[in-house]
């Protein structure tokens, strides 16, 4: 069991880590790497051949191409975060707007979290333990609701 978060830049590492962070929480193996669709296509290309990875969260700005081109090179599922950089809306319109045939799951801006419980309720499809770790988690909220999006824990 293993999720692959593929960066395009290191600027993006902040956002990555809250992926890192929730998918440890559920005692998910996560790996974090830098890897740009247009500067380093063969490192892409090398970490999308991993076979221990089972889910692929794929974030970046601006045109947001990595998570279309993981998606394109593997048929496993790939979660794209589009990056909120200026207004954000040609970072989640290149990650909603796939081509038929090349599917990228989409969260919304910067939401590394739902990307995180996504990919952990992806894993669960296979992992049973993982789906009573997200009820816990779900539990919580019933006493108390999750922040809104933008604020402080």
């Amino acid at each position: 069991m293993k999720v692959t978060v593929l960066v395009g830049s290191k600027s993006d590492l902040e956002i990555a880590e809250k992926v890192r962070s929730r998918l440890t929480a559920f005692h998910v193996p996560c790996d974090v790497q830098v890897a740009s669709a247009h500067r380093t296509p063969e490192k892409v290309d090398r970490l999308v051949q991993d076979p221990e990875t089972d889910v692929f969260v794929a974030m970046a700005g601006l045109s947001a191409a990595l998570p279309g081109v993981v998606a394109a090179r593997t048929l496993k599922p790939v979660i794209g975060v589009p990056l909120h950089r200026g207004l954000g809306l040609d970072s989640l319109l290149s990650v909603v707007q796939m081509p038929p045939g090349i599917p990228v799951a989409s969260v919304g801006l910067d939401a590394a979290e739902n990307a995180a419980l996504l990919a952990t309720a992806i894993l669960a499809l296979k992992y049973p333990e993982l789906e009573e770790a997200l009820r816990g988690y779900r539990a919580q909220w019933r006493e108390e609701p999750p922040p809104a999006p933008g604020s402080a824990p």
